[in-house]
This record gives structure tokens, sequence and C-alpha cells, in this order.
């Protein structure tokens, strides 16, 4: 019989005798390492403890002088949890709707196959928000772009007549739609392919920003091209922007061959890029859009497909389902994301200090021509790159922000990316630049 003992809370909170407010930044790894999966490479030397602000958190790091387990020192985020929490740490809108819904409402959990009055809450605000027609809720940022490739293929057969078996996915090179099986089948990353083999067959891949490779496949294999998946903006890749008219063209393309243009927003929406969602920045309407992350304001994962109704309406009763997607505290919550999104103006705020990051990009590009190679974004996703040099390293770099109060993370080895909460203020973005040209001094 296993001998579980867990008791108290907060630092105090004890499993099997092991306090955890007692473990310093090396236990906790110790932990990981032991008895945790390795799919995961968090910096060293530092832990969460909790969150001071909408975008400071209090870390433990080791103490220097070796006299207790730890210190505590402040980190502006400059990930924001690759995108989950736009509205900020512990957002009021949103926190003080989930404690009312708790406390007062009292209905945290119902399947689907009951109606609860929240749903409606939830779909009212998302097809507001996304300007689509319908929504179908899920929970991790990765169901949302497996579930477009689910509705592409039904709707290829069912609506534009693609023989059985025989419809074809296309997607960008140097894509990031998750882990799922669809998506590491659709990944160009060896990483994320290395023995997860057989993948998902009736995927094709062209370059990113080309729209000419896009014409000949679809010359080519147009008849049997359900949808391409595509993200606005590659942000895994290393926030790589397309040309102005990409998009534009793109959707053309697909309107030309009756193919889906779909697109993963999970990264790039909710006010992330500038705008709402990033396609807007190119004058596009997809045909599908996947959501998440930033969907639940960090408080818990929410993510959902928006689209065109007709393509939508392929889903029938038992054919695609999450028994969490849309229960009655996410929906709360996601509508709440919405409404503090909305509220407080994100959108015109990342774009403004989207500017102000560029600008620090630049001038230290300006100072240090030899070392930096490009700065770039939309809004506040945004990452500068360095040559590929000796002594130029990304994880150095984001080691010695980590020493600076910055909490960043390199992609891509020479590529930093910066995407901090959106209510992120100018002393704060002063703080990541100066921080960056210090580091850049120093290498």
């Amino acid at each position: 019989m296993a001998k579980v003992n867990i008791s108290g809370y907060g630092d105090d909170l004890t499993v099997n005798g092991v306090r955890i407010g007692d473990l310093s930044p090396a236990e906790h790894e110790a932990i990981e390492m032991e008895k945790g999966g390795q799919n995961y490479s968090p910096l060293e030397d530092v832990v969460v403890s909790h969150v001071m602000d909408s975008s400071t958190l209090i870390c433990r790091k080791p103490d220097p002088d070796g006299v207790k387990a730890y210190i505590e020192e402040e980190l502006l985020d400059g990930l924001c949890c690759y995108s989950a929490v736009n509205q900020g740490q512990l957002n009021a809108t949103i926190v003080d709707a989930v404690i009312a819904h708790l406390q007062d409402e009292k209905i945290p959990t119902v399947p689907r196959s009951i109606r609860h009055k929240y749903m409606a809450a939830f779909l009212l605000a998302a097809t507001a928000i996304t300007e689509m027609d319908k929504v179908v809720p899920k929970v991790a940022g990765v169901e949302a772009p497996e579930l477009m490739a689910k509705l592409s293929r039904r709707w290829g057969y069912r609506v534009k007549g693609i023989p059985a078996n025989e419809a074809i996915i296309v997607v960008a090179a140097d894509n990031f739609h998750g882990r799922s099986l669809f998506a590491v089948s659709a990944s160009t990353d060896p990483m994320a392919k290395d023995d997860f083999g057989p993948f998902l067959p009736g995927i094709e891949v062209v370059p990113f920003n080309d729209i000419e490779a896009l014409k000949a496949l679809f010359k080519e294999k147009g008849d049997r091209i359900a949808s391409y998946i595509v993200e606005p903006i590659q942000g895994e890749a290393g926030v790589i922007l397309p040309t102005a008219d990409y998009h534009q063209q793109v959707a053309d393309l697909c309107k030309q061959h009756n193919v889906l243009f779909c697109m993963d927003e999970v990264q790039t929406g909710f006010a992330r890029t500038g705008a709402n969602f990033a396609h807007q920045l190119y004058g596009v309407k997809p045909d599908l859009m996947a959501c998440g992350k930033a969907a639940g304001g960090g408080i818990m994962p929410v993510s959902f497909v928006a689209g065109r109704k007709d393509v939508i309406n392929v889903l029938t009763p038992g054919s695609e389902g999450s028994t969490f997607g849309g229960f009655p505290l996410a929906s709360v919550t996601a509508t709440f994301a919405i409404k503090a999104m909305v509220d407080m103006n994100l959108a015109q705020n990342a774009e403004k200090m989207g500017q102000r990051m560029i600008q620090h990009f630049n001038d230290i590009k300006a100072d240090y021509p030899d070392k930096i190679k490009e700065g770039r974004g939309a809004g506040l996703l945004t990452a500068f790159e360095m040559y590929d040099e000796p002594g130029l390293d990304g994880h150095k770099v984001s080691l010695k922000l980590l020493e600076s109060g910055i909490y960043a993370k390199e992609t891509h080895k020479t590529t930093v990316r910066l995407a901090p909460a959106l209510t992120v203020t100018e002393a704060g973005v002063d703080h990541i630049g100066e921080s960056i040209r210090k580091v850049i001094h120093s290498l």
C-alpha cells in the first residue's frame, strides 16, 4: 500500500517529510531530474516563488554567501509564459470573476452532455472578439490546431469532395503547432520527430513566406488539398515575419483553389502583436483560427477553434469532444480574459511598447553591428538575433539577463525572444533594453 503524507500549504507544504519551502534551487532541480520527465530544460539556479505584480516574479536563487538555502529576488518576466499571460499575472478582472464563480455560483465542472449557462456567455464573447461565426472550445493550446486539421479533413471529404483518405494538409516549414502527433508530423524540427514515427500521412510542407512554392503545390495537387495551416508570424522559429502581402496572396490562392485558409494564432492572438489577432495586421480573415494561451488569462488552460459556420458544422455529436473544453469555470475564465483584453486596451499598449522595444534593439545593433544581426517583431512579440559567431550564444545571454533581473529564453541558438506581459510599462521596456545592452557589451 503506497504511503503518501501531504500536509501544510505554501512554503509549509510538506510531502512525505520534505517541506517545499526548505528546498534550494539545486534541490528542486535534483527532484525534477530524479522523478520527472526531462522534456524541458529550465534555466539553471532559479525557482519561481510567487508573483509580485502583473509582470514581476519573485524568484529564489542560490545564496552567493552560502548562508541560506536561497535568496529571493525580483525578476521581470520577459516571456509571459510564451504569451499565456498577456493580461498580466493575476489579472484582477479574471481572478475576481473566478473567485466569485467558485464562491457564489458553485458550478466548477459539469459535462458537455448537459448545458450550463456560462457556455452561452463564452460563445457570445468569443465569436464577437474573433468576428467568426462559431467557436469550438478545447483545453490545451495544441488541441486547437489539432482540431483544425480534423475539421479540414472532414470538410475536404464532405464538402469539397476529396476522395476518401486522400486529403492533404499543407503546412509551412519551421512551423510550431505543438507536440501532438499531428503537430510533430507537420514539424520540420528533427528534435520534434526523433523516434516518434510513424507519422501521419497526407501532410505537405512548403517554405514559409514563399507564395510561388504554394502556387506550384496548389497547381499540382489542389484538388486534394483541404487546407493550408500556417502561423501569421512564426514565433518558435524566432519571430519570423512574412512580407506585407504574403497572407493576402495566400488568402486569394486558397479561395481560387477552394482550400481552407487556417491560421494558428495560439501564440500570436489575444493582442500580443498589437492587434486583437495577428491576421488583422495583414488585412485578411482565415476560414478557421486556432486560439489558446492567453485565452485563459494565465489562470487556466483554455483554447478554441473559431471559424466559418459551414466548416465547423461538419462536426456531429460524438465526432469531437473534450471533457474540460468549455466547462463552467473555463467559460467564465475565458469570458473575462476577453473582457480584460478589451477594457485594458492591451492591443494598443502592445503596439506602443513593441515599437519602443524594437527601437532598443535597433539602437543596440547600431552600437554593436558586429554582434547584433537583426531586431524584429510585431507588437510585443519581439526578438533579437545575433550573428552565429563564437561567444554569441543565446543561452549565455539568457543566463546573463537573469543576473540582471530579466527572464528571457533563447531559441535556435542565436535568437533571444522578448514577449513580456502586455501590461508592461515604458520603464519595464527600458529596463529590458538597458539590460540587453549591458549583456551584449559584455560578450
